[in-house]
Protein backbone atom coordinates (compact mmCIF):
# COMPACT_ATOMS: atom_id res chain seq x y z
CA UNK A 1 0.00 0.00 0.00
CA UNK A 2 2.72 2.27 1.04
CA UNK A 3 4.16 1.75 -2.77
CA UNK A 4 0.51 3.45 -3.98
CA UNK A 5 1.02 6.46 -1.58
CA UNK A 6 4.45 6.51 -2.78
CA UNK A 7 4.01 6.96 -6.38
CA UNK A 8 0.80 9.80 -5.64
CA UNK A 9 3.30 11.88 -4.13
CA UNK A 10 5.85 11.53 -7.27
CA UNK A 11 3.20 12.67 -9.38
CA UNK A 12 2.03 15.39 -7.50
CA UNK A 13 6.04 16.65 -7.02
CA UNK A 14 6.18 16.23 -10.69
CA UNK A 15 2.91 17.70 -11.45
CA UNK A 16 4.27 21.29 -9.12
CA UNK A 17 7.42 21.25 -10.64
CA UNK A 18 6.04 21.48 -14.74
CA UNK A 19 3.38 24.06 -12.93
CA UNK A 20 6.56 26.12 -11.96
CA UNK A 21 8.96 25.61 -14.98
CA UNK A 22 5.76 26.48 -16.94
CA UNK A 23 4.94 29.93 -15.18
CA UNK A 24 8.35 30.67 -14.89
CA UNK A 25 9.05 30.23 -19.02
CA UNK A 26 5.97 32.17 -20.21
CA UNK A 27 6.75 35.33 -18.68
CA UNK A 28 10.31 35.21 -20.00
CA UNK A 29 9.92 35.14 -23.28
CA UNK A 30 10.42 38.32 -25.49
CA UNK A 31 7.07 39.13 -27.31
CA UNK A 32 6.58 38.20 -31.25
CA UNK A 33 7.62 40.52 -33.66
CA UNK A 34 4.94 42.72 -35.79
CA UNK A 35 4.20 41.60 -38.94
CA UNK A 36 5.52 42.33 -41.79
CA UNK A 37 3.88 43.56 -45.18
CA UNK A 38 2.59 41.23 -47.46
CA UNK A 39 5.04 40.57 -50.97
CA UNK A 40 4.04 42.07 -53.69
CA UNK A 41 2.90 39.56 -56.28
CA UNK A 42 4.98 37.97 -59.29
CA UNK A 43 4.22 40.18 -62.61
CA UNK A 44 3.35 38.93 -65.84
CA UNK A 45 6.34 39.13 -67.40
CA UNK A 46 7.72 37.33 -64.67
CA UNK A 47 5.64 34.01 -64.76
CA UNK A 48 5.97 33.59 -68.52
CA UNK A 49 10.19 33.32 -68.56
CA UNK A 50 10.13 30.68 -65.58
CA UNK A 51 10.91 26.99 -67.23
CA UNK A 52 7.69 24.41 -66.88
CA UNK A 53 8.69 21.67 -65.20
CA UNK A 54 7.85 18.32 -67.39
CA UNK A 55 4.41 16.74 -68.23
CA UNK A 56 3.68 13.45 -66.41
CA UNK A 57 2.22 10.70 -68.88
CA UNK A 58 -1.54 10.96 -68.36
CA UNK A 59 -2.59 7.65 -69.59
CA UNK A 60 -3.70 5.59 -66.52
CA UNK A 61 -3.73 2.86 -65.06
CA UNK A 62 -6.11 0.90 -67.29
CA UNK A 63 -4.95 2.53 -70.59
CA UNK A 64 -1.62 1.43 -69.93
CA UNK A 65 -3.18 -2.42 -69.48
CA UNK A 66 -5.39 -2.18 -72.17
CA UNK A 67 -2.79 -1.56 -74.94
CA UNK A 68 -0.49 -4.00 -73.36
CA UNK A 69 -3.36 -6.62 -74.93
CA UNK A 70 -4.31 -4.59 -77.69
CA UNK A 71 -1.12 -6.03 -79.81
CA UNK A 72 -2.13 -4.42 -83.68
CA UNK A 73 -3.40 -0.99 -82.09
CA UNK A 74 -6.69 -1.09 -83.61
CA UNK A 75 -8.15 0.09 -79.91
CA UNK A 76 -10.27 -3.04 -79.77
CA UNK A 77 -9.20 -6.47 -77.78
CA UNK A 78 -10.20 -9.32 -79.95
CA UNK A 79 -10.73 -12.35 -78.09
CA UNK A 80 -6.91 -14.13 -79.98
CA UNK A 81 -5.33 -10.87 -78.29
CA UNK A 82 -7.07 -11.61 -74.96
CA UNK A 83 -5.90 -15.18 -74.77
CA UNK A 84 -2.59 -14.72 -76.41
CA UNK A 85 -0.59 -14.76 -72.78
CA UNK A 86 -2.40 -17.97 -71.54
CA UNK A 87 -1.48 -19.80 -74.97
CA UNK A 88 1.92 -19.28 -74.99
CA UNK A 89 1.97 -20.87 -70.99
CA UNK A 90 0.01 -23.72 -72.13
CA UNK A 91 2.23 -24.44 -75.12
CA UNK A 92 4.66 -24.55 -72.96
CA UNK A 93 3.45 -27.12 -70.75
CA UNK A 94 2.13 -29.44 -73.43
CA UNK A 95 5.06 -31.19 -73.90
CA UNK A 96 3.80 -33.42 -76.74
CA UNK A 97 1.85 -30.95 -78.46
CA UNK A 98 -1.25 -32.76 -79.11
CA UNK A 99 -3.52 -29.70 -77.63
CA UNK A 100 -4.33 -31.49 -74.81
CA UNK A 101 -2.47 -31.24 -71.39
CA UNK A 102 -2.36 -34.29 -68.95
CA UNK A 103 -1.60 -34.65 -65.66
CA UNK A 104 2.10 -35.18 -65.94
CA UNK A 105 2.12 -32.20 -68.33
CA UNK A 106 0.82 -30.01 -65.95
CA UNK A 107 2.91 -31.11 -63.11
CA UNK A 108 6.13 -31.13 -65.19
CA UNK A 109 8.46 -29.52 -62.64
CA UNK A 110 7.07 -31.66 -59.40
CA UNK A 111 7.72 -34.62 -61.59
CA UNK A 112 11.50 -33.39 -62.52
CA UNK A 113 12.20 -32.61 -59.02
CA UNK A 114 10.77 -35.91 -58.10
CA UNK A 115 12.80 -37.79 -60.57
CA UNK A 116 15.91 -36.37 -59.90
CA UNK A 117 15.26 -36.52 -56.20
CA UNK A 118 14.34 -40.50 -56.36
CA UNK A 119 18.18 -41.16 -56.36
CA UNK A 120 17.89 -45.37 -56.42
CA UNK A 121 14.93 -44.71 -59.01
CA UNK A 122 12.44 -47.52 -56.59
CA UNK A 123 9.24 -44.65 -57.00
CA UNK A 124 9.30 -43.58 -53.50
CA UNK A 125 11.92 -40.77 -51.69
CA UNK A 126 13.70 -41.45 -48.47
CA UNK A 127 14.06 -38.51 -45.57
CA UNK A 128 17.58 -38.07 -47.06
CA UNK A 129 16.43 -37.76 -51.08
CA UNK A 130 13.65 -35.67 -49.54
CA UNK A 131 15.32 -33.28 -47.84
CA UNK A 132 17.34 -32.86 -51.22
CA UNK A 133 13.81 -31.08 -52.42
CA UNK A 134 14.27 -28.43 -50.07
CA UNK A 135 13.83 -24.82 -52.06
CA UNK A 136 17.49 -22.75 -51.43
CA UNK A 137 16.64 -19.31 -50.62
CA UNK A 138 18.38 -16.78 -52.12
CA UNK A 139 20.65 -14.82 -49.90
CA UNK A 140 19.56 -11.03 -49.06
CA UNK A 141 21.47 -8.37 -50.95
CA UNK A 142 23.68 -6.21 -49.00
CA UNK A 143 23.14 -3.10 -48.84
CA UNK A 144 25.24 -1.40 -50.80
CA UNK A 145 24.61 2.39 -48.51
CA UNK A 146 27.78 4.71 -47.96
Amino acid sequence: MWRYWVGAAAAMLLMGAGFLLFHSTAQELPPPPPARAAAPLPTVAASRKAPQPPRADERTREEKRFDRYDKDHNDLISRAERMAPRRKQFAKLDTDHDGKLSFDEWAITTTQVFDKADADHNNVLTRAEFATTRRKSKPKPKCACK
